[in-house]
């Protein structure tokens, strides 16, 4: 068996960087499009990506009468517009300039009658860069971006399973094309202390939340990981034991951190992964003393398990 062929294929930052950084910028693009658009649904869950049985796409996008959504395709390769009247449009994903990349998707959508403005400048980026005139050439592997997007299908899988038990506010599973993350949060439903920083911040952490996620990483933590962080972060969370052996936490980061290559490598990467998930949440949800009685289902509140529910069932 291949690497490619494993559930959990390993992940090699050194090795897919270049095509994970023309990814990110792709993306930004893509979700610049739909925060011009989305409806301003709280915590900008209107214009993150979700995972899909190909890729990655926005949700439906208005415009005017009618409707359209962007979505990589990591099977063939390619960037699709489908609208509602029935016009759709392939962009390829390939090496090429970002700058190039930029105009041929601002000019499919005037072409389809969907033209808009965005301000073509990333965000949370340590260096910004203008999405509209960048020359350099940009590296897209197909392979690695294939790769990772079967992770992100494994890790989707596990956090919407495990968002199931949980009865308080809870996001959908969302990827974050800003960071360029996959993530799960949990509410307790009240206010957080009020925080400085860009709008998108303030409105993420209005009130007290408990989040997991998904990272291929960056220069500060070269390795793809998950992560688990509490805003405002309890007294004493730093220094919680947390499962499995492997996880840590990260000072700078501020958040627990496991290697993704530690979970990818285990007899049961999806046991490893709830063990993560349930036991940085226990520290967190106890240091911070949300009300847990109210928030999360008893035993035998659960949903039942897909397939369950009989054709007469209401």
């Amino acid at each position: 068996m291949t690497d490619d062929d494993r559930a959990w294929p390993s992940l090699p930052y050194a090795s897919w960087k270049d095509t994970y950084a023309t990814l990110h910028l792709y993306s930004q693009m893509v979700g610049k499009v739909a925060l011009a658009l989305a409806p301003p649904l709280n915590h900008c869950w209107g214009v993150a990506l979700h995972v899909t049985a190909r890729g990655l796409s926005t949700g439906m996008l208005p415009h005017g009468s009618r409707s359209f959504t962007l979505a990589f395709d990591f099977l063939d390769h390619v960037l699709q517009i489908d609208c509602t009247d029935g016009a759709t449009r392939r962009l390829p994903l390939a090496s090429h300039s970002i700058g190039a990349f930029y105009r041929a998707l601002m000019e499919a959508l005037a072409d389809m009658d969907l033209a808009v403005r965005i301000w073509p400048v990333t965000v949370e980026m340590p260096t910004p860069v203008r999405l509209d005139d960048d020359s350099r050439p940009a590296i897209y592997d197909g392979a690695w971006a294939q790769r990772f997007w079967r992770i992100l299908v494994r890790v989707d899988r596990v956090f919407a399973s495990w968002r199931c038990g949980y009865a308080g506010k809870s996001s959908p599973v969302n990827f974050f094309w800003g960071s360029f993350d996959l993530a799960v949060t949990r509410f307790s439903g009240r206010r957080a202390p009020p925080r400085s920083g860009p709008a998108f911040e303030r409105d993420a952490y209005s009130h007290e939340v408990i989040s997991h996620g998904f990272w291929p990483g960056d220069a500060r933590l070269p390795e793809a990981a998950f992560y688990a962080y509490a805003v405002p972060q309890p007294a004493g969370l730093a220094e919680a034991a947390v499962q499995p052996p492997q996880a840590y936490f990260h000072p700078e980061l501020s958040e627990f951190i496991l290697p993704y290559q530690a979970v990818q490598e285990a007899a049961s990467p999806e046991q490893m992964l709830r063990a993560f998930l349930q036991s940085t949440w226990d520290q967190a949800a106890e240091l911070g003393h949300w009300d847990r009685a109210a928030l999360e289902r008893r035993q035998g509140e659960e949903p039942k398990e897909p397939g369950s529910f009989s054709n007469t069932e209401k």
